[in-house]
């Protein structure tokens, strides 16, 4: 999946991964693509080809929720917050379900069964955005590739320090997100959707590792098939998110 690209930039090709530009590598138009759109099952055979090259994991295994996303669908609140501690520091994301209902529900189930708990925060470029999302286990990112949600109508704007899912086209949003760190009001009209905003220490943001820029972003495919093992060999260097909580939600 890839992320909005950049005004002026080219578009980032992945050969494995879904080539549509408007994953987070928004700010090109959705009509410039780097190569025409297809399925993303060379990511599954990367990952069944790959198992055996890394797991990107504690030897006990992922959650057994992970894997299966047909079961984590549970409506979240209205409103509700979630902390991110990060080998950076703290922050926190504020969800509003009125901004992207399909989005938050999908934030909600994701945050509320850790699935980003150990996962690298990938792709930081300054002054555009920080993305992240890949698990860190290659049978969790198997089992959630094809788990797509509808897109949501932009209700909110992609102003600094709003939070979206990233895609790979129409109605292809899974498991992917990232952060504004400037004003990227152009990732409206690609649909990209906010359903949050940073509340607290976008400082920390701000200081996410971004000595690599965009230059893990084409090794998705590896990153899927496996795992940390991959993003901790050759880009050492990258922040990672050791727990969420999430906070501040209605009471049943």
């Amino acid at each position: 999946m890839l992320p909005p690209v950049r005004p002026k930039a080219k578009p980032v090709c992945a050969s494995a991964v879904t080539t549509a530009s408007r994953a987070i590598a928004a700010s090109l138009p959705r009509s410039l693509p780097c190569a025409p759109l297809r399925p993303a099952l060379p990511i599954l055979a990367l990952v069944v080809a790959l198992a055996g090259c890394g797991g990107g994991g504690s030897s006990s295994g992922p959650p057994k929720a992970l894997l299966t996303p047909g079961k984590l669908t549970k409506k979240a609140p209205q409103q509700f917050d979630v902390t991110f501690h990060t080998t950076a520091g703290d922050f926190t994301i504020g969800v509003h379900r009125t901004w992207a209902a399909h989005g938050a529900d999908r934030f909600y189930n994701l945050v509320r069964n850790h699935f980003y708990d150990g996962a690298k925060i990938f792709r930081v470029v300054p002054h555009f955005v920080a993305q992240f999302g890949i698990s860190r286990y290659p049978a969790v990112s198997e089992a959630w590739q094809n788990a797509t949600i509808p897109d949501d109508a932009v209700a909110a704007q992609n102003k600094r320090g709003a939070v979206s899912f990233a895609a790979a086209g129409p109605n292809t949003r899974t498991t992917q997100v990232f952060i504004d760190l400037a004003s990227n009001l152009q990732l409206d009209a690609d649909q990209f959707a906010p359903f949050g905003t940073v509340t607290a220490g976008m400082d920390v943001v701000d200081k996410l590792y971004s000595g690599y820029g965009d230059g893990p972003t084409s090794h998705q495919p590896e990153m899927f098939a496996q795992g940390n093992a991959y993003l901790e060999k050759n880009w050492p260097k990258l922040d990672t998110i050791l727990s969420t909580r999430v906070s501040n939600q209605p009471k049943p």
